[in-house]
């Protein structure tokens, strides 16, 4: 429990599904709180990253941060790519049900906006509100065009294929030193954040990235060889391939009948989710990084932030709403590099206390 904020509680809740580890910032007003708000964390991460945020909300505000299977400290379970992030989403489906929630704000950040998606498609939650924090795109990640249209129907280049095979031994291996550009705190002080940034937590951070269940099963998720550039294509276990653009496609957001209002919040300096990710393989290649890359015409980087705002834009179209948020001094995580302005947005959205930061 060192990584443990006081005032943060830690519960072990038995579901259907899976025995999650729920992280509480109690209400005030334990009977009555004016809100709920649960966070989904993202992709080689957990709870732990929500614990300042949850603990600088106002104190009638409960709330909650749960850890997706092979994540934090909850149960290790196969993940079934694909369902695209369906594992997840059902998951998170089985908490709010066996907490009783029943109105809930959801925050998801990376990954976890993806599983919020899905969730919001999938599962009849009782949702007031929807926050995306630097999102997966609704077309996955990685093989797809503007459009989201597959670059090639096995989606190659996508998937478990692609995580770096150092990274992932650091991983296994508990590494915690920045000894390599591939540890998970070079990783995390490199692409996490904007280079440069600091804070009391990392530490923290970097255990929280350590609790990733490694394995085919789980992180990153086995792979199929391609005959297309760069050799592979996705499989169908494990967390990479859940976000392949073959299995994860959440645009149907912008044909629910209920549409909760969505604040989405993005780091300017994100250099994962981004129109020129560096986690996107064909980016990879025309900066030279990856050999052998064909070419702009067959394999351009996925404009993964317009393809955000399109869908969205196309969900305010169908009578949704949202509202787009930049955090100029953020990379990938707004949350823990401007929390200040980040808990300032996330309150107005959720209760309408104060004014959103400029």
């Amino acid at each position: 429990m060192d990584h443990i904020l006081p005032g943060i509680v830690v519960h072990e809740l038995a579901t259907p599904r899976y025995t999650a580890q729920v992280l509480e910032r109690p209400s005030a007003d334990a009977d009555a709180p004016r809100a709920t708000v649960l966070f989904v964390h993202g992709n080689v991460s957990s709870s732990l990253f929500w614990q300042p945020t949850m603990l600088a909300l106002p104190a009638d505000v409960r709330a909650l941060a749960v850890d997706l299977r092979g994540f934090g400290g909850s149960e290790v379970r196969p993940v079934d790519a694909t369902r695209g992030l369906g594992d997840y989403a059902e998951d998170v489906a089985s908490v709010v049900e066996a907490l009783g929630l029943d109105e809930v704000h959801l925050v998801g950040w990376s990954m976890g906006g993806g599983v919020v998606m899905q969730a919001l498609i999938e599962h009849a939650l009782p949702v007031a509100s929807v926050t995306l924090v630097n999102p997966v795109s609704p077309y996955g990640f990685g093989a797809t065009d503007a459009a989201g249209r597959l670059l090639t129907p096995d989606a190659a280049g996508s998937g478990g294929g692609g995580a770096n095979p150092d990274f992932i031994a650091r991983l296994r291996d508990g590494d915690r030193t920045a000894d390599a550009p591939s540890s998970p705190r070079s990783v995390y002080l490199g692409t996490y954040v904007t280079p440069g940034f600091a804070s009391e937590h990392d530490d923290r951070w970097v255990e929280s990235m350590l609790t990733t269940a490694i394995g085919e099963d789980n992180y990153p998720g086995d792979a199929t060889p391609s005959e297309n550039w760069p050799g592979f294509a996705p499989g169908t276990r494990g967390v990479l391939n859940t976000m392949a653009p073959t299995s994860f496609d959440v645009s149907g957001i912008v044909d629910l009948d209920a549409k909760p209002p969505i604040l989405w919040i993005r780091g300017a300096n994100d250099v994962i989710v981004s129109d020129t990710s560096l986690f996107d393989l064909n980016h990879l290649g025309a900066l030279g990084v990856i050999p052998g890359w064909p070419g702009e015409d067959v394999a351009p980087a996925q404009p993964m932030v317009a393809q955000t705002r399109a869908v969205l834009d196309r969900y305010a179209e169908r009578g949704g709403t949202y509202r787009e948020a930049v955090f100029e001094a953020s990379g990938h995580s707004p949350l823990i590099e401007e929390p200040e302005r980040f808990v300032a947005e996330l309150v107005a959205h959720v209760v309408g206390e104060g004014e959103a930061a400029a």
